[in-house]
């Protein structure tokens, strides 16, 4: 499921599209017809992300929801405006969480992931990008414009030189302002969105609260916004907090420097459009990471493997029909 950071990064890319401008909404898929009509003719005022969900504002006061659950995504196609709120104006892009390092953008993973150029410096590209979980580069696969229709696309928004089609959301509905607040006010803090240090009391009132397992907490939506699977496994590993703790043991002070290193977990997934979760690499131990997703984190993804910290063999369980992955020393 795509987590926090992707949503961030495809309201951005909305946002700096999409804005100001008159879209002809359909459905091709036929299940969002209603819904693509009122839309059509409408133009976009607003995008933004809380947590895994997105809203896009368009005239009237009429708002477009989005979830992308499990299997969502975005393509974007067309003269796309990269967004370039974090990129340096000479395309190339520090690291938030590397100490004096300067990595160039162009880093492909081995899934033929680039992330780094998907939201590097200004530029018109005639292109396709897929958003979701992790953000491809599809290439340049045809000048045809609109795009031909691929696959099973729920929603597109198309203008005279960008679209974007929506497929597999678990959510797409049109929503009023009352619907929008109603949906935003069950969601626990974004560190993207609003005061960070009333996101950080709301996440440690909520946790202290609860008799439920911290690794149940962090992916719970209205306790904090955006923590998928990996980010969890990751953030409970550099807290060295045993995912079965309860809640209302989990000492404050543990509980702050989590909220805070959500803060700049996310940040840093904002900016490099990888869930980076390893501090202070080298430069060359930074491409590595960038470019193999094993290289990259703690313990996700890494049962049987010794711990990278003590030796120890990384732990797999299931907690709530999700993956956890954790080391049984680091985090007696």
């Amino acid at each position: 499921m795509p987590e926090g950071h992707s949503v961030h990064r495809i309201a951005r890319q909305i946002e700096r599209n999409f804005v100001g401008k008159t879209v002809t909404a359909s459905s091709p898929q036929g299940r969002f017809h209603e819904g693509a009509a009122i839309l059509d003719g409408l133009t976009v005022r607003e995008a933004k992300a809380v947590g895994k969900q997105m809203f896009v504002e368009f005239d009237d006061q009429t708002w477009l929801r989005v979830h992308l659950g499990l299997y969502g995504a975005w393509d974007f196609a067309g003269e796309i405006l990269m967004d370039a709120t974090i990129a340096s104006a000479n395309g190339r892009m520090g690291q938030t969480n590397q100490r004096g390092t300067d990595v160039e953008a162009s880093i492909f993973d081995d899934a033929g992931e680039n992330s780094l150029a998907s939201i590097g410096a200004p530029r018109n590209t005639r292109v396709n990008v897929r958003m979701s979980e992790q953000t491809k580069g599809l290439g340049d696969e045809s000048l045809q414009w609109p795009p031909p229709i691929v696959g099973t696309v729920r929603l597109r928004l198309l203008t005279d030189d960008v679209c974007a089609d929506l497929r597999g959301p678990t959510a797409c509905e049109v929503q009023t302002p009352e619907e929008v607040a109603a949906v935003i006010a069950k969601l626990g803090p974004d560190p993207l969105v609003g005061d960070t240090t009333v996101g950080e009391e709301r996440f440690v009132a909520g946790v202290k609260r609860r008799n439920v397992a911290i690794g149940q907490l962090l992916m719970d939506q209205s306790i904090v916004s955006g923590i998928g699977n990996v980010y969890r496994a990751e953030m409970l590993f550099r807290a060295a907090l045993n995912p079965h703790t309860p809640g209302k043991d989990v000492r404050e002070d543990t509980l702050r420097a989590m909220w805070r290193d959500w803060v700049q977990l996310l940040s840093t997934g904002v900016e490099t459009g990888q869930m980076m979760t390893m501090d202070d690499l080298d430069p060359e131990a930074y491409r590595r990471a960038m470019a193999h997703r094993d290289d990259r984190h703690w313990v996700y993804h890494r049962a049987g493997l010794p711990c990278r910290e003590c030796g120890t063999e990384i732990v797999l369980e299931e907690m709530q029909a999700r993956k956890l992955y954790w080391c049984p020393r680091c985090q007696a």
